[in-house]
């Protein structure tokens, strides 16, 4: 995730204002740092209006209705938060779908985390009138102004893990499709307690924003770290705002805390500066995180510092979008909340998780690291 602020400003912000050690802490102070921290605990989270979750392996089109679809002539616009391989991963899942149906593909965006850019790509993709919009939005406040003009315009969409405020699946949206956000904490939390051997100290970077997909996982990870390895201490957790900030949260972690024996962070992409803080700085810590990634899992086929990640099935969550908004169209009954699979991933099954969550192979980097 990114967001158009000055890596300064965005580190000083992580480092000082959301910088909080809680080693001598409350188990009740650990559970309330990150946001949205009194979610309800379940099998899976629920969805933004507490719609209980359908797994995607359950939504599927009949071939009639696929014949249905074809005849339609429909088109189809994909706006992003941002860029990097889970987007890709979605982007792929949804371009197999509109294949199948000869659904046009009038724009991909990526808003670079920028709301005001999110919003000007909106207008720019209504002005294509497409049936369709598939987008993961980047605020959800603003959101419910940016978008109110496709729902205006009876475009059908479909959000990617997160809706926006005071939008209801069903009426302004179809639906959201995301992945399993409480395995992910859950799994991380298994990874990284394995990687210490059971028992150590750990730090947490997590994302300090009101953001429904990362708070949950975060605060997945944390619950299930306090309830199954009492042996493991969270000796320090900071937020960031900025994810090409997060190497200076790491190295002031670090410089506070230098007997870390691993880190947890929200997701990949923001994991990279923090393994390069790590590595430069001589530090012995391995590290977990979600979501794959070329950088990080190179990293780990190599035996590196990333230990272990979980991530969700961005090529089934596209998938699943456009067959949610083409099920609508046909005046279906959909499901407004919908999850994918889990993946727990270390060096073992680096490839076979890709197939799984990327419908594709890692990179030959990787490939050539692991001996295949």
């Amino acid at each position: 995730m990114k967001k158009r602020w000055t890596v300064a400003v965005a580190a000083m912000m992580a480092v000082s204002a959301f910088a909080i050690p809680v080693g001598a802490q409350e188990e009740s102070e650990f559970l309330t740092m990150i946001p949205n921290h009194d979610n309800a605990v379940g099998t899976f989270a629920e969805g933004p209006n507490g719609e209980a979750a359908v797994p995607a392996v359950d939504v599927e089109l009949t071939e009639e209705q696929y014949k249905k679809a074809s005849e339609m002539d429909l088109t189809l616009a994909m706006l992003w938060a941002g860029a990097g391989e889970w987007y890709n991963g979605m982007t792929d899942g949804a371009k197999s779908e509109c294949e199948k149906m000869g659904i046009e593909i009038v724009t991909t965006a990526d808003a670079e985390f920028d709301p005001a850019q999110q919003a000007t790509q909106i207008e720019t993709a209504l002005s294509l009138n497409p049936d369709i919009m598939l987008t993961l939005p980047v605020d959800p406040v603003s959101g419910t102004t940016a978008y109110q003009p496709a729902v205006d315009a009876g475009v059908k969409i479909v959000f990617a893990d997160n809706s926006v405020n005071d939008y209801v699946g069903g009426e302004q949206y179809v639906a959201v499709c995301t992945g399993d956000q409480y395995g992910m904490g859950r799994t991380c939390a298994d990874l990284i307690a394995e990687s210490i051997g059971g028992a150590g100290k750990i730090g947490i970077i997590y994302y300090d924003s009101d953001y429904t997909v990362t708070n949950n996982r975060d605060n997945q990870f944390v619950r299930s770290i306090l309830e199954d390895y009492p042996d493991i201490e969270i000796a320090s957790m900071m937020g960031f705002a900025e994810e090409t900030a997060t190497g200076e949260v790491a190295s002031a972690m670090l410089t506070q805390n230098p007997d870390l024996d691993a880190i947890y962070v929200s997701w990949d992409v923001a994991a990279e500066p923090v393994v390069a803080e790590i590595r430069s700085a001589g530090y012995d810590t391995k590290l977990v995180t979600i979501d794959l990634g070329g950088n990080n899992d190179l990293e780990m086929a190599t035996d590196g510092i990333v230990y272990g990640k979980s991530a969700d099935m961005p090529y089934q969550i596209g998938a699943t979008m456009v067959k949610l908004a083409v099920l609508d169209l046909l005046g279906e009954e959909t499901p407004t909340y919908v999850v994918s699979d889990c993946i727990r991933m270390t060096k073992d099954n680096i490839e076979e998780s890709w197939m799984a969550a990327m419908n594709t192979k890692p990179s030959d980097d990787v490939l050539e690291a692991l001996g295949k």
